[in-house]
């Protein structure tokens, strides 16, 4: 099994700062791409960013220029630094692998993890 652990959310006020961080686990046997989406109430779930093990990046686009994702290959971990919030940023935010796991129970291949989830609340 793959595990994605996640960290760094809370609450924060308009122009503020938080900086979340996702440190991926386990069977791991490919890694395509790491990122970040996020569920607004009322909305469905986007993509904020993602990075390749190749540091080749993408963005939605209201995220350019405000966050900035990065990775570390050797841990498997990537991290998002996101600047200048705002209230429209509130939502849950969710790590994400796309990539092949293998269950150790099955020797099977698994595809796409998901972490479960942290907060973010952008409020005065």
């Amino acid at each position: 099994q793959v595990q994605l652990m996640e960290s760094g959310g809370g609450l924060v006020q308009p122009g503020g700062s938080l900086r979340l961080s996702c440190a991926a686990s386990g069977s791991i046997f490919r890694i395509i791409a790491m990122g970040w989406y996020r569920k607004a109430p009322g909305k469905q779930r986007e993509l904020v960013a993602n990075i390749t093990p190749g540091n080749r990046t993408q963005y939605a686009d209201f995220a350019k220029g405000r966050f900035t994702i990065s990775g570390d290959n050797a841990k498997n971990t990537i991290s998002l630094q996101m600047n200048t919030l705002k209230p429209e940023d509130t939502a849950v935010y969710y790590c994400n692998l796309e990539g092949y796991g293998v269950d150790p129970l099955t020797s099977r291949y698994e595809y796409d993890f998901w972490g479960q989830g942290t907060q973010v609340t952008v409020s005065s």
